[in-house]
């Protein structure tokens, strides 16, 4: 009775809400302007579809980054898929890997349906899929219960229950009845096996972290290759995916490592595009030497002009105002600081610095990437400090050999191909 009060509560908080979320999206259109377009497909309201897809709901470029080699798979396989987002930099980077496929109409990237039953009948009736998977730990009501009513088995794929969340949910428990809804979970290790399994989720299998299979960009490894021989620093760190509360920190720890003997070259890395401007901003009023990324450097990773190498030397900050390079940045650094776990909502990913054998410093709040943050804490690959302690690990914290990295990696890859082995028989 609770949860069939709750959804009532749910629809209506929603059809009263659409001015609202329009006037969002309006408002949010004005700064990016694809949030604004195709607005229909958030209504179910497609111009074709694509019936007999596999559907993957990556809300966002994270997500959608974790599935690419998954999607590949089903692709190979011969399947069509239709992936749908709620933010634009998720689906930019679909139409962006998938381009070929999306002119050869075997793939569609679209905008999730709103959380109301008749925006999912027009998203079923467009695409009828075979299933979903829904990428981490995305719960939405109405999107798991049309489902079951359509048909269509919605499986989490790439799952972790937090810590953080286990909390959060104990108090109420509507969570674990919605979890129950799915038909199932592809979960990353033992260890969330367990949790989703305490809490009534059936028909659970441990499939592995996919991001782990990431492809890793080959131009932008060469670019940072070529370039790095060139630069007027012997040390280089890269302070990565950096948010917003935490940019404090992160500029007083750069003046920290300037005040050095032997300053290191940083590559300061901002999570959101709209904090390029205002964090250029704060390196000036700090006097912090800075040069951005699209000064000194071409489309294509190299130098504009041979003389702008100098700009590149220890005791500068090198500001990345730019999307889509994340493995440029990495590759050119000797190690990395992964941002967001020096504020409550926990760290960013750690597994693309791995993939190119940088060791990796991560903040006290790693619930986010629980796993494989642990493993690669107790294999001595990753470490986490506090941010008081944050420059001096920085600068004194040991390199772990490479070969250490490498089997790290090894040991935690494979999870496409598991999670295809699972799901072939809906297949």
């Amino acid at each position: 009775m609770r949860l069939w009060l709750f959804l009532r509560f749910w629809s209506a908080l929603w059809h009263l809400g659409l001015p609202i979320i329009l006037i969002y999206l309006w408002k949010r259109g004005r700064k990016d302007a694809l949030y604004s377009q195709h607005l229909a497909e958030r209504f179910g309201r497609y111009g074709r579809g694509l019936p007999g897809s596999v559907w993957i709901h990556a809300v966002s470029l994270g997500e959608l980054r974790s599935a690419v080699p998954l999607i590949r798979a089903l692709l190979d396989r011969g399947e069509t898929v239709v992936t749908t987002h709620f933010t634009p930099a998720g689906r930019r980077e679909a139409e962006r890997v998938f381009a070929p496929e999306i002119a050869a109409g075997r793939l569609f990237a679209v905008w999730v349906p709103l959380e109301t039953s008749w925006a999912y009948r027009g998203f079923f009736r467009a695409f009828r899929p075979k299933l979903g998977l829904v990428m981490e730990i995305e719960i939405w009501p109405r999107m798991i219960f049309a489902s079951r009513r359509a048909g269509v088995p919605l499986f989490m794929c790439n799952a972790q229950y937090p810590t953080k969340s286990m909390a959060r949910d104990a108090k109420l428990k509507l969570r674990h009845k919605l979890m129950q809804g799915y038909a199932g979970a592809f979960v990353k290790s033992d260890l969330q096996r367990d949790r989703f399994a305490s809490v009534g989720v059936l028909n659970i299998t441990v499939t592995g972290e996919l991001r782990f299979d990431q492809p890793t960009p080959v131009a932008q490894v060469q670019a940072a290759r070529a370039l790095r021989p060139l630069l007027q620093a012997r040390r280089v760190v890269a302070l990565a995916s950096v948010t917003q509360p935490e940019e404090g920190l992160f500029l007083d720890v750069i003046a920290r490592l300037f005040a050095a003997q032997d300053p290191p070259l940083v590559i300061l890395i901002p999570r959101a595009p709209e904090r390029f401007g205002p964090m250029a901003e704060a390196l000036a009023v700090r006097g912090l030497t800075a040069v951005t990324r699209t000064s000194v450097l071409d489309q294509g990773l190299g130098l504009k002009a041979p003389e702008t190498v100098h700009a590149l030397r220890g005791g500068t900050v090198l500001l990345g105002d730019s999307l889509g390079e994340m493995y440029f940045y990495l590759e050119l650094s000797d190690r990395a600081v992964v941002g967001g776990g020096f504020q409550p909502k926990g760290s960013h990913n750690i597994i693309e610095p791995l993939a190119l054998g940088k060791p990796v410093i991560v903040g006290p709040e790693i619930h986010t990437i629980e796993y494989p943050a642990v493993e690669a804490i107790a294999a001595g690959v990753c470490l986490q400090t506090s941010a008081e302690a944050l420059a001096r690990d920085i600068e004194t914290w040991p390199d772990p050999t490479p070969e250490a990295i490498s089997a790290f990696i090894t040991a935690h890859s494979g999870a496409g191909a598991r999670t295809m082995a699972a799901i072939a028989p809906l297949l």
